[in-house]
């Protein structure tokens, strides 16, 4: 696991929130290290209603950040804008005292790159706690520590619409093994899960499966509340 300490002192950190299982085990094994995460930053499309990554309802993941009990930030941008969005506000982040982010990447040097990239321009400490790490290991160790997630989004050209609303478990790691050619951890864009329970919940998230929608090579499942909610994107 990459070093998370900073000398003595205690690290203030945002984590990249995308509801899924890599930004729920990172930031789980951040607090373990003893950082002191004040923010999840969720980056939105542009109409606010889904986020940018995983196409959850903007609400339910308020609703997440409720049940965690760390305030979320979600800033609506295009793809164009994405970089300039994110940078803005962690410079915004910076004048409330935070020193480093802490992001869920497995080992995309694409990835990494632009987010080194990003905190040496914003001047911050950039952690991955799963970098570099197996990927069954990853899954089992999310398993195992009692975090609970389905499948929200699937890739058709490498998993059908029937694997949407699947739990991540011990079954669904072996189905995926099986199959080949896929990365267990999703990693090449085969699927995105929600997260709707785990240690670092204080209580379970309720939420029902909606329909599922197609959208170019993608398929999307409907995360409802169920209850009505003022403001309703994702009621």
């Amino acid at each position: 696991m990459q070093n998370m300490r900073m000398g003595k002192k205690t690290l203030k950190a945002f984590v990249c929130w995308s509801g899924g299982k890599d930004s729920a085990l990172t930031l789980y094994r951040a607090k373990k290290e003893g950082v002191k995460v004040m923010y999840l930053l969720n980056m939105l499309a542009e109409d606010r209603k889904f986020s940018r990554s995983h196409g959850l309802p903007s609400g339910i993941l308020r609703e997440q950040a409720e049940r965690i009990g760390i305030p979320i930030l979600q800033c609506p941008s295009s793809w164009k804008e994405y970089e300039r969005k994110f940078k803005d506000k962690v410079f915004e982040l910076k004048k409330e005292g935070i020193d480093a982010g802490i992001f869920g990447d497995v080992d995309l040097e694409e990835h990494r790159k632009w987010v080194e990239r990003v905190c040496r321009d914003t001047g911050i400490k950039p952690l991955l706690p799963l970098w570099g790490e197996d990927r069954e290991r990853l899954l089992k160790d999310f398993i195992k520590v009692g975090f609970r997630a389905i499948l929200v989004t699937v890739n058709l050209k490498f998993l059908d619409e029937r694997w949407l609303g699947r739990e991540v478990n011990q079954e669904f790691i072996e189905d995926l093994k099986t199959l080949g050619g896929i990365d267990l951890c999703g990693e090449k864009g085969e699927y995105h899960t929600f997260v709707f329970d785990g240690p670092i919940f204080k209580e379970k998230l309720k939420f029902f499966p909606g329909k599922k929608i197609f959208k170019d090579n993608y398929c999307f499942l409907e995360i409802k509340k169920p209850f009505f909610f003022e403001g309703g994107d994702g009621a």
